[in-house]
């Protein structure tokens, strides 16, 4: 009978350890479950994500290792270093923004993922041409529009915006300001289908454009301080 109560005891005892410990750290835990939850590739992952993950970052230069498949170091430091020239959080974690970024369908859909794109292409248009002519504002989100449908580049918003290098409002962080309505109005107008470009997938200031390259596109119109180019 001792030895059964002195049993009980130490199982109470253990218990009541193991209870305290886990209500003084609840909330890591449920931080820690919440993000593994929203995490859709990260170290040890193995999937075909994980393939396109690799096969795109090795395609613009931030990795150097196999397409395996295998959510390794090397594709760990690869997405830190994306994360990081794209102004994203630099976590590892290849979350739907990461994947976004990289032009990778992440599988949300409806009235959140329209919303998104909306809010997206208002930073970019207010980053890239506020100050510009209504006109020429919404003519920036249709060439973002069209890199979306030409198979030359990413196939959504995000990733079209965030290609290493095709904006400046990236590069400096400028797309972090706050869109005002304006911008907003002007993403509206190009998400419905106004394309004041006629096609067109390249834009340039000539004042400031630097590329050589970007002068040999053939140019389709001038709207205010940009020239536009297919």
């Amino acid at each position: 009978m001792r030895k059964r109560n002195l049993l009980a005891s130490i199982i109470l005892i253990i218990t009541s350890i193991l209870a305290g410990t886990l209500y003084t750290y609840k909330d890591g835990i449920f931080d820690l479950y919440r993000y593994s939850r929203s995490a859709v590739s990260y170290y040890g992952s193995r999937s075909q994500e994980v393939v396109e993950i690799q096969t795109r970052l090795k395609k613009w230069g931030y990795y150097d290792g196999k397409i395996d498949g295998v959510y390794g170091i090397k594709t760990y430091r690869a997405v830190r270093k994306f994360q990081a020239k794209n102004g994203l959080k630099v976590d590892g974690v290849a979350g739907s923004q990461t994947l976004a970024a990289l032009g990778i369908p992440t599988g949300s859909t409806g009235q959140s993922s329209d919303n998104n794109n909306l809010n997206l292409l208002a930073h970019i248009i207010h980053g890239e041409a506020r100050g510009e002519p209504y006109v020429g504002q919404v003519a920036v989100g249709a060439v973002i529009l069209n890199r979306v449908r030409d198979s030359r580049f990413p196939n959504t918003i995000a990733g079209v915006i965030y290609q290493p290098g095709a904006f400046d409002a990236v590069a400096d962080g400028q797309i972090n300001l706050p869109p005002n309505e304006t911008s907003y109005k002007a993403a509206r107008d190009a998400l419905n289908g106004w394309d004041p470009t006629g096609g067109a997938i390249y834009y340039y200031n000539p004042a400031t454009a630097k590329s050589k390259w970007i002068w040999t596109r053939e140019i389709i119109t001038t709207i205010g301080k940009h020239n536009f180019a297919k």
